[in-house]
């Protein structure tokens, strides 16, 4: 017998927000459930294991869209799977594209923190923050 979950029970089994389970049925990433007689709603193991993949999607960073297509594709396991070898790489490229932004705002911070003075009037961080001037080129000399 398929087991049957209050919002509540299935917030917890899948590691999905109460509040998201709500907004993933509203926005129609999650099927609006059958009623109870109470007019509570009763969720199936197939939206637990549902809510799982959109969680996990999430957690790698994927936008609503992206998981859209995905559980489309997941729903039609004979398909090709290049839509999502694509939605893959795109989003790699974005995430390395972040990832050199972050290093790149390290390295700034790096040498911003490189400070020696005793006062406000010559704090590197600052003079760099009242600079007028954006830093193209980042250097860790302090």
């Amino acid at each position: 017998m398929a087991e049957s979950y209050s919002i509540g029970q299935l917030s917890k089994a899948s590691g999905v927000n109460l509040e998201t389970v709500r907004y993933y049925e509203r926005i129609g990433l999650l099927p609006a459930p059958q009623r109870a007689a109470n007019g509570y709603r009763r969720y199936t193991d197939a939206a637990a294991r549902r809510l799982r993949f959109i969680r996990r999607g999430r957690e790698l960073g994927f936008g609503i869209e992206a998981i859209r297509t995905l559980l489309q594709l997941a729903n039609h396991p004979q398909e090709p799977c290049h839509e999502a070898d694509q939605l893959t790489r795109a989003h790699l490229q974005d995430v390395e594209a972040k990832i050199a932004d972050l290093q790149a705002m390290r390295q700034e911070l790096v040498r911003l923190a490189c400070c020696d003075s005793d006062n406000a009037q010559h704090c590197r961080l600052i003079e760099a923050l009242d600079s007028d001037v954006d830093r193209q080129g980042f250097s860790t000399d302090c």
